[in-house]
């Protein structure tokens, strides 16, 4: 990393201003860079980087705008920490606001102000610290005017600067440096020289949220503010007929029965008002001409397709003439079913329609698409949309939809409405109310030369895309190969390490709607690989370690993820009776997890006692962040590998709360060690590489006890 950025008024727009006795600096990046590694250099990366400001007040508060949302993942402390590292700032002073939806907040990547894809940390990496060490910059120009000394014989710490034994905090100086021209270099600080970054630090946002003052969107509440739910169809893409809301509108508290595109909406003057009178309206729905799904003949259909050749996604050499000369060939078919995303908090969105714009309150991953959105049904500039961003109650990809589905449908209530309004989605809503992780069916033949290693491997991918129809169909599908579908197979060390391979999909068309959900395509694809491998050790009558350890011997960083995870868990050495070992490693989103999980069987009933983590994620900004993020990770996947399923009967979701789509239960979280890889390498994401592994090391534990292979998911009761 060069320790002196040059910064022309092209590359980095700075601005100052006095607001309110304070210095607000605001920084853009056009050629954003991401960070490679503590040594290496960094990389451009393609698009424009947002601006983000900071805010220094003249009480010595420093305030972070975040263009990013905080959803549990933690970055309302990590983002800080990069600035409060080159600010040198009194970490008791920062505080942090979500930024409002706006071009300036741009993702680097992705072209839009998003949350996801686990980039934020790294993403703005050199960005936030950037603005810290510039900031910092002019508060010591500023001292150095007041004092007449040169820059040079003045320091920093601890939220002011130093000449000698006399100090001047950062309020004193803000409107002196809020009238000094913008310098055209900064000078970011040595690894050695970090104060926060690497640390473990305390999370900005524990005391409100203990405390309960943290605002979520469903604690919105204002005068005027009115609810309202909505009745949707119960059948996907079917579309309304008629409606009697004749004994809805006596329901008390009932105002206004609204038809709107996704149905009916009743709204009310509070949440069980809404309710009864949703449950009161009399509606027929037109069910011709539409899919009505069924589990049981989309596995069937999925199966036989599974056996048929797709779209080629990946080729090397010549996988039937390479499976004539194999010792052994292992087939398997794996089913992963529909997933909710399930966050605690149900989806909800407060509108307030004005002469001049609209203003909108609510948790979402993706402001700028939910702002256009607004704009577009409203006749407005997106500019007249101010989304304020809550905390959100856990997103995990549902509250980043480019369809914009809940936002715009509250636009829609609020409009037809004519009244504020907060349209609130039930537990049952949400289970039932679509954009689910896709059902998966994979078919691998993979063959074996005589010391075991795969000689040819041919694979087959059956499952929708989430990318079709979307705004990033032109940038993700590729040659009809949806990339998000394929990622962890066609792109899997051991696929790739095969010289024979070959990876087909078949993208299947649904009304059903599906949305990424956490670790998106690797959330099937890291089951289905990690499990495999072990099929492959045993075939080959292997430990499934040194297995692992053989192929992905040119493969560093798996290596090391796996080598430390084993060796923290005790690999090799004798368990209690009755409990056994699985192991599994996988990339996802630039970082390398490797799970081993302790698992007994007894009467048919799993129960994980321990789960080992080792990630090698480059720099670990805020190692307690990491941890954190890796315990939520085992608890969100092995709730899935247990229990979660969406299944359809006559084109009606079956599943409708947690009695039926069952999270993990608190009696069920096993006890999680989390050790990080000491590196140096390219940042990676944290939210989403914990889950892909997860799901195979208990099952390859599972093989272990029992000898049973679970290529099924949830487990549920195949173990009976």
């Amino acid at each position: 990393m060069n320790d002196m950025i040059n910064l022309s008024r092209r590359t980095f727009i700075k601005s100052t201003a006095l607001v309110a006795g304070g210095l607000v600096v605001a920084f853009s990046i056009p050629q954003a860079k991401r960070f490679m590694g503590v040594a290496n250099a960094a990389e451009a990366m393609p698009l424009p980087a947002p601006n983000a400001f900071l805010r220094i007040g003249a009480d010595d508060s420093i305030t972070v705008l975040l263009a990013h949302s905080e959803m549990g993942q933690g970055v309302w402390t990590t983002l800080p920490m990069l600035i409060a590292d080159e600010l040198d700032a009194d970490w008791s002073k920062v505080k942090v606001e979500h930024a409002p939806a706006a071009p300036a907040y741009i993702h680097t990547a992705y072209g839009l102000q998003i949350t996801g894809g686990s980039t934020t940390t790294w993403s703005e990496f050199d960005r936030y610290r950037q603005a810290g060490a510039l900031t910092r910059a002019l508060l010591m120009q500023a001292a150095a005017k007041q004092w007449n000394v040169p820059v040079d014989s003045l320091r920093t710490e601890n939220g002011a600067v130093v000449n000698g034994q006399k100090k001047l905090s950062y309020g004193q100086l803000v409107e002196t440096a809020s009238k000094l021209p913008t310098p055209t270099t900064v000078t970011l600080k040595k690894p050695e020289q970090w104060k926060f970054i690497g640390k473990a630090t305390k999370r900005l946002d524990s005391a409100e949220k203990i405390n309960g003052s943290a605002k979520f969107g469903q604690d919105i509440q204002f005068d005027g503010l009115k609810i309202a739910m909505v009745a949707r169809a119960p059948v996907f893409g079917t579309k309304l007929k008629s409606v009697d809301d004749s004994e809805a509108r006596k329901v008390p508290g009932v105002i206004k029965v609204v038809k709107v595109p996704t149905g009916v909406a009743v709204i009310a003057e509070h949440y069980w008002a809404a309710r009864q009178g949703r449950e009161a309206l009399k509606l027929e729905w037109d069910l011709s001409g539409h899919d009505k799904p069924d589990s049981a003949v989309l596995l069937k259909q999925y199966q036989a397709l599974a056996q048929q050749p797709g779209v080629q996604a990946a080729k090397a050499g010549d996988v039937a003439g390479a499976s004539k000369q194999a010792k052994h060939t292992v087939s398997a078919e794996y089913v992963l079913p529909y997933l909710s995303h399930a966050p605690m908090e149900p989806l909800n969105c407060a509108v307030k329609i004005s002469d001049h714009g609209c203003d909108i309150w609510t948790g979402t991953q993706m402001q700028t698409t939910d702002q256009a959105s607004a704009a577009k049904i409203l006749g407005l500039k997106p500019e007249q949309v101010n989304i304020h961003t809550q905390f959100l109650g856990g997103g995990f990809g549902r509250r980043a939809n480019p369809r914009a589905d809940f936002v715009s449908e509250a636009v829609e209530v609020a409009k037809v409405a004519g009244l504020p309004v907060k349209t609130v989605w039930s537990r049952e809503d949400d289970i039932k109310g679509g954009f689910y992780r896709p059902m998966f069916v994979h078919r691998a033949n993979v063959a074996l030369d005589k010391q075991g290693k795969p000689l040819a491997w041919q694979h087959t991918l059956v499952g929708q895309s989430i990318i079709k129809g979307t705004p990033f169909e032109g940038v993700m599908i590729k040659d009809g190969i949806d990339a998000t579908s394929v990622e962890g197979v066609a792109d899997s060390p051991y696929v790739k390490g095969t010289a024979n391979h070959q990876v087909h999909l078949h993208s299947v068309p649904s009304e059903v709607p599906v949305l990424w959900w956490r670790s998106v395509g690797h959330s099937h694809s890291g089951f289905v690989m990690e499990s495999l491998i072990d099929e492959l050790a045993h075939a080959s009558k292997q430990d499934p370690l040194t297995y692992r350890r053989q192929l992905l011997k040119d493969h560093p960083r798996h290596l090391a993820a796996l080598n430390l995870a084993a060796d923290k868990a005790n690999w090799g050495k004798p368990l209690p009776a009755g409990v056994s070992r699985g192991i599994a490693v996988h990339e996802s989103f630039g970082s390398y997890v490797a799970e081993v999980a302790e698992v007994s069987v007894k009467d048919g009933e799993v129960k994980v006692h321990r789960v080992v983590v080792a990630i090698d994620c480059g720099l670990a900004v805020n190692p307690d962040g990491v941890k954190a993020q890796m315990e939520s990770c085992v608890a969100f996947a092995l709730g899935a590998a247990l229990s979660s399923e969406i299944s359809f009967k006559n084109g009606q979701v079956v599943q409708s709360n947690f009695h039926d789509y069952q999270v993990l239960r608190m009696k069920d979280m096993p006890k999680v060690e989390v050790h990080i890889v000491p590196s140096t390498e390219k940042m990676g994401g944290v939210g989403e590489p914990g889950v892909p592994p997860l799901a195979p090391a208990v099952t390859n534990a599972i093989f272990a006890a029992t000898g049973k292979r679970i290529r099924r998911l949830p487990i549920g009761d195949q173990l009976a």
